[in-house]
């Protein structure tokens, strides 16, 4: 699953989505979801903390999809002026709040980033700064000696990951980091 996360004091945050242009002239936006469940994050009632901050934090008061968009009107926004004013926003819900995930073996990716890579010998290869997903294949890309390196994202290459010792331990075949 994919989550851009934050911090925001000591609550971390994860972005949700980023609100797009207004639809019709009573408030309504077209908001562009970067969840893979909009039907739990826009329900009603959500209340989302945005960025910039002073532009909420906005509640949900309908959302539906509309021509395969996500269409949602927050309390409060009652006139395109208002929901124009709310393009770009980032909105967001505390990490706590995602849903647990059944598989021990699966993974955020905000989970993953700042992560410390080691190899089975324990020598240390530098932190995970991102995770991409390309060609039906997930990556880890880790920052080896100031460079970053794509780790393939599977238990022949990372056979362990400890979210809460902070490590993910690479058993890198011959060459992976030499390219």
């Amino acid at each position: 699953m994919s989550d851009d996360e934050t911090a925001t004091g000591a609550e971390a945050l994860v972005a949700v989505g980023r609100v797009g242009p207004a639809r019709g002239v009573r408030g309504d936006l077209f908001v562009e979801p970067w969840t893979d469940a909009p039907e739990e994050r826009f329900a009603p009632g959500s209340v989302l903390v945005t960025e910039p901050t002073e532009a909420g934090p906005l509640t949900v008061e309908t959302a539906v999809v509309s021509s395969g968009k996500q269409v949602v009107h927050f309390l409060g926004v009652d006139g395109r002026v208002e929901a124009e004013a709310l393009r770009g926003v980032r909105l967001f819900v505390a990490a706590a709040h995602r849903p647990a995930l059944a598989d021990p073996d699966e993974f955020y990716d905000t989970d993953l980033i700042g992560l410390t890579a080691r190899t089975v010998d324990g020598a240390e290869l530098g932190p995970v700064v991102d995770i991409t997903h390309a060609g039906g294949a997930d990556y880890l890309v880790v920052a080896v000696a100031g460079t970053d390196r794509l780790v393939p994202f599977v238990a022949a290459i990372v056979p362990a990951v400890d979210v809460a010792a902070g490590i993910v331990t690479v058993d890198p075949p011959a060459g992976l980091f030499e390219l």
